[in-house]
């Protein structure tokens, strides 16, 4: 009686997963064996491992890579000083606050920022530096992106840091360890997981990125994300895009089960 019940339970949970998962992932299958044309053919697939879908592809995991760096760099320590902090539930509302706002509404809040008029400038301005171009720059991909996906850092990082035993920390102070080999030998390690998490939640969504390359990077940084938005809206040529976007599925199914494989063998 019970299993027929939890049977009945997974009815939702299944058809969402085939409805919303495994349904547009065929589909996208599907759309990569033909040419613009509707043939049926497999040149979609040759033509993505020539020089400039292979330009793209390393130029996605350069920039996913620098963001996810960045961010972990950032949220770490914020992290930490958080579990130090009173009041630590509203410090995480207010870091969690801007991921309720729409990306596109930043995206323009920040043309405005880094506009030729904008706050940033003014300030250049004001210390003597004079304006500078810092709209469609490899900076302001960077820095915009890693605004957006820093909550998703500090978050798992955060978690991993509160569930740490504080008696260790002290064990380790009390045996004459110094504050630096704390860290790496106590803190860091048994909060790897959290960066593991953090990492895969920030890599994975910054492989696709497109609208900010549009916007803030003024289409100078080119993506695997801005040329499936280029296939699909602009030469409709919906093979190659799908194509594209099979490649990508199995890069971030790949770095999930390496991700998670390593985070069993750490446990």
């Amino acid at each position: 009686m019970q299993t027929n019940a939890r049977n009945l339970y997974l009815i939702p949970y299944v058809l969402w997963m085939v409805l919303f998962v495994a349904a547009p992932i065929v589909l996208i299958f599907y759309y990569s064996l033909f040419d613009i044309e509707g043939n049926l053919t497999l040149s979609n697939y040759a033509n993505f491992f020539t020089p400039v879908y292979m330009q793209m592809t390393l130029s996605s995991f350069w920039y996913a890579f620098l963001i996810t760096v960045f961010s972990l760099l950032i949220a770490y320590p914020t992290a930490y000083l958080l579990t130090k902090t009173k009041h630590k539930q509203l410090w995480l509302l207010l870091i969690i606050l801007p991921t309720w706002i729409n990306l596109l509404l930043k995206a323009y809040a920040f043309l405005g920022i880094f506009g030729t008029y904008g706050t940033a400038n003014n300030l250049l301005e004001f210390i003597g530096a004079g304006r500078q171009q810092i709209l469609f720059t490899d900076f302001s991909f960077i820095f915009v992106a890693v605004y957006i996906f820093i909550p998703f850092m500090i978050l798992p990082i955060y978690n991993s840091l509160e569930e740490m035993n504080p008696s260790l920390v002290d064990a380790a102070r009390d045996l004459g360890s110094s504050r630096w080999i704390t860290f790496k030998r106590v803190i860091f390690p048994l909060t790897v997981s959290g960066v593991k998490s953090g990492c895969q939640a920030v890599f994975i969504p910054a492989l696709s990125l497109f609208m900010i390359t549009r916007l803030i990077a003024g289409n100078r940084v080119i993506t695997l994300g801005t040329a499936i938005e280029q296939h699909f809206l602009v030469t409709q040529d919906w093979g190659m895009g799908a194509t594209i976007a099979v490649f990508l599925i199995i890069a971030m199914a790949v770095i999930i089960l390496l991700t998670n494989n390593q985070r069993r063998s750490a446990r």
